[in-house]
């Protein structure tokens, strides 16, 4: 009871400080608060810390030449304040694999787990410090050159980031595991014991990241739901552009850009998951 108790009141604050720097709208903010108090309750610092790592490190992200990425927020949904429907797209896989754990403890678990957060983390990193890149991003599909912010773009700075964000959460894995040993059946030991290893957790991280960020960006120059404004004719992802409502455009209707995380966060997930095999 304690540990729900900890991370309820840790999770109330960094809501609280996520809502005062406007990272979090309302909804966000109650998202994050329910999010966070699961993730140390059912788990332990592992699963709380590296959720934290992401939060903040997106966020602070965000803000970095925050006039020069006005404009693309202005097309793309991608806003720098994530409500709940955000939040629970980046997270909320990851709180269902945290109660798993609790329910039945599994290195498959933790694996995944790195392997998602992996890829929110990357594909937050890729699209802020990517589009502050000084030359236009090129499709994953065909190499044309998009807009900064389009869906589908990839670029050097953007895909090192990707990188990074992923060799950064295999080893805040490693050290919150050594932190916080992770709880796991006696059956499981030996296997425990495997996953604790450090060169893992960051081949899962980096593999994972790298994965889901690719995946991200293909299922966004592919299937996502993109609209079309009827006053610049500009693709978009946003309902309403130039103070008009947008047009269907392509794309499937339910795969909005929540949607696109959640799909590619399962993909980063899996692909961690292959270093159990």
């Amino acid at each position: 009871m304690m540990d729900w108790l900890i991370g309820f009141v840790c999770a109330g604050l960094l809501a609280a400080l996520g809502y005062h720097k406007h990272w979090l709208s309302t909804s966000g903010a109650l998202a994050a608060m329910v999010m966070g108090t699961v993730y140390y309750g059912a788990g332990n610092l592992f699963w709380f810390g590296l959720l934290i790592l992401f939060f903040i490190s997106g966020s602070v992200l965000s803000r970095m030449k925050r006039e020069r990425k006005r404009k693309i927020e202005q097309d793309y949904a991608k806003g720098s304040r994530r409500d709940a429907g955000q939040v629970f797209a980046n997270g909320g896989l990851g709180m269902l694999l945290c109660i798993g754990n609790a329910i039945w403890p599994h290195p498959a678990w933790t694996l995944a787990f790195i392997g998602i957060m992996a890829t929110v983390t990357a594909d937050t990193w890729a699209t802020e410090i990517g589009s502050l890149s000084r030359r236009p991003p090129r499709s994953v599909l065909n190499g044309r050159v998009l807009e900064p912010g389009a869906s589908g773009g990839v670029s050097v700075r953007g895909t090192t980031a990707a990188v990074l964000a992923g060799l950064i959460i295999g080893l805040a894995a490693w050290l919150f595991a050594t932190l916080s040993p992770l709880p796991t059946a006696s059956s499981m030991a030996m296997e425990s014991s495997w996953l604790n290893s450090g060169w893992l957790m960051l081949a899962a991280g980096l593999v994972g990241g790298l994965v889901g960020c690719f995946a991200d960006s293909y299922l966004g120059a592919t299937v996502q739901l993109m609209y079309r404004c009827e006053v610049c004719g500009k693709q978009v992802e946003t309902r309403i552009h130039c103070g008009q409502p947008t047009v269907y455009d392509r794309g499937w209707r339910w795969m909005n850009n929540d949607m696109v995380n959640a799909v590619s966060s399962i993909m980063g997930g899996a692909a961690a998951l292959l270093f159990l095999i």
